[in-house]
């Protein structure tokens, strides 16, 4: 009895750590409140439309000169989101003079 009791209570400490790893704790500097945000990481490539806003697991990111912010709501207040919650790929679709990063020259996608 006593075993599966122990088997129990470390599979929901693992499975804690494995939730708690795929997120990152954020901690907005000079923001009041209780100050710490769960924020998910961003997708390996994002394709950004023709505003530079992007919705993903109930928040607001805003990609501008090469950052980005997230946010609760699309107007706002911004904060930075941590560089290892980045994409890999930022692109834009349905712009011809300006790519994204991770766009070949002379492929359009």
């Amino acid at each position: 009895m006593r075993k599966s009791i122990f088997r129990l209570l470390g599979l929901v400490v693992l499975l804690a750590a494995f939730i708690m790893l795929t997120a990152c704790l954020v901690v907005p500097a000079g923001r009041r409140g209780s100050g710490v945000v769960m924020v998910p990481p961003l997708p390996a490539i994002v394709v950004l439309e023709e505003e530079p806003y992007y919705y993903h697991s109930g928040y607001y990111y805003y990609y501008q000169n090469d950052r980005w912010s997230y946010s609760n709501a699309k107007s706002g207040p911004w904060i930075d989101l941590p560089r290892e919650h980045y994409p890999k790929e930022t692109r834009f679709k349905g712009r011809g003079d300006e790519k994204g990063k991770g766009w070949k020259r002379g492929h359009d996608d």
